[in-house]
């Protein structure tokens, strides 16, 4: 049986692609071995969201050639998309597919096996408007399912690369997206979390359908499902129809991402970003009326190109204000064909890294607050994994807080009842108190 091994760079959506990409090469009667194993084939789904995300693709791709000589090296993913060229230019790289056509993947490896010469079966992103269907009936190392709805983005902010890497944004079918989700459901997933490159943009390019449909129709159509989560939605996307669902739903849950990137007017104007602070904050307002006790977690880039002192704060302020339950903090990096790696006033390395660090510790002092209002609350948890400590699990609750209680391993995938006893960040304990749900079928 031939064999192969699997390394995956960046986001989410590159974790679900992996999985549909492993599915094509199972019905072809390939084993699955771990990437430090010797395999036949090595596929490297790579990244390009940073400069340093193509450095780490290109270390990858020469360890899995120098792990086999003889084996067959496949590149896919984004930095195989934007610079095929290059990646075609490393010793020992047989096959490169970029973030489409991934069907074609396991032909272009047989007609490698005859020929014995690399292939370039990247094709240019912008023309294609159709989403390609990857069916992912399970997940091999999680128990959260994902389910990729879209694809691309329209947005073209002056930092990210992504509409280059992936094209415009594409929705998947909706009777794909209810039949995949039923699927999940029936293999044992309680909660599905949706995931794409501009997720909440699902729909924009169809006539009659958009999101909040989607997300009623999901709630309703899809036997068995507990949970439904949303990976990321942006403020532009958090319609009244959105807010409305989110208001009715029984299973949608207490935490959004909605990315900020920055606090200030002027930053997110050089950053092409579509709103202001103003309209963030009176979405932010709604939404936490139609959920109580939600958490917001969200995005931030410090040290864009010209960022001032005063710029920074205006930023910092607005978190305070908004009240995150964590952030994910980034210093602004140059990325090499955007516009603001082009742009003037580039922010000296230090200055960045001090911001930077001023800006985690107010978002760990956020994250406690957050997590101290749930102080003795009986939350629903779904626990993922064993603990580092014996005896324990680790799993998120609905409003996204991460929690360690005793607990024997077989409860993990099941809806389980815990009772928070210290909260803090990034970890709270807990005392299990009863099962909410059956057993994750395994």
């Amino acid at each position: 049986m031939p064999t192969v091994a699997f390394h995956t760079l960046g986001c989410k959506v590159n974790h679900y692609e992996t999985e549909g990409i492993w599915n094509m090469f199972k019905d072809h009667g390939y084993e699955r071995v771990d990437f430090e194993r010797m395999a036949d084939v090595y596929v490297i789904n790579t990244c390009t969201v940073t400069n340093t995300g193509d450095k780490k693709s290109r270390q990858i791709i020469r360890r899995a050639v120098r792990k086999n000589p003889e084996a067959i090296v496949c590149v896919t993913g984004c930095y195989a998309q934007t610079s095929p060229g290059e990646v075609m230019e490393i010793p020992g790289v047989d096959v490169v597919v970029g973030t489409q056509n991934r069907k074609k993947m396991i032909g272009l490896i047989e007609e490698h096996q005859q020929t014995r010469l690399p292939i370039n079966g990247v094709s240019a992103i912008m023309q294609n408007r159709v989403f390609e269907e990857m069916d992912v009936p399970e997940f091999s190392d999680r128990t959260r399912a994902s389910l990729k709805i879209q694809e691309g983005c329209n947005n073209f902010c002056t930092f990210c690369i992504i509409p280059w890497s992936r094209g415009l944004l594409r929705s998947r079918d909706p009777e794909n997206v209810l039949e995949q989700a039923q699927k999940l459901t029936d293999a044992g997933y309680k909660e599905i979390v949706l995931t794409g490159i501009h997720t909440a943009g699902y729909g924009e390019d169809m006539p009659d359908y958009n999101f909040a449909r989607l997300l009623r129709d999901l709630e309703m159509k899809v036997n068995g499902l507990k949970r439904i989560r949303i990976s990321s939605i942006e403020a532009s996307q958090i319609t009244d129809e959105v807010i409305d669902v989110l208001d009715k739903s029984n299973k949608i849950v207490r935490h959004l991402h909605i990315p900020l990137q920055s606090g200030s007017n002027t930053v997110l104007a050089r950053m092409r970003r579509k709103y202001s602070a103003d309209f963030y904050e009176e979405k932010v307002k709604k939404i936490k009326k139609a959920l109580p006790g939600l958490a917001i977690t969200s995005d931030v880039i410090v040290g864009f190109p010209g960022e001032t002192e005063e710029e920074f704060m205006e930023t910092y302020e607005f978190i305070k204000k908004i009240g995150y339950a964590e952030l994910h903090v980034f210093p602004y990096s140059r990325r090499t064909g955007t516009p603001a790696a082009r742009m003037e006033n580039q922010v000296p390395t230090e200055i960045k890294e001090a911001r930077v660090e001023k800006m985690i510790s107010l978002s760990n002092q956020l994250a406690e607050q957050y997590a101290a209002h749930y102080d003795g609350a009986v939350l629903e948890v779904i626990p993922e994994e064993k603990s580092s400590k014996n005896g324990y699990l680790v799993g998120h609750s609905d409003n996204y807080l991460k929690v360690q209680f005793e607990a024997p391993q077989e409860l993990i995938g099941s809806i389980v009842c815990v009772k928070l006893t210290q909260t803090g960040y990034p970890l709270n304990k807990g005392v299990f108190v009863k099962v909410a749900d059956q057993l994750k079928s395994s």
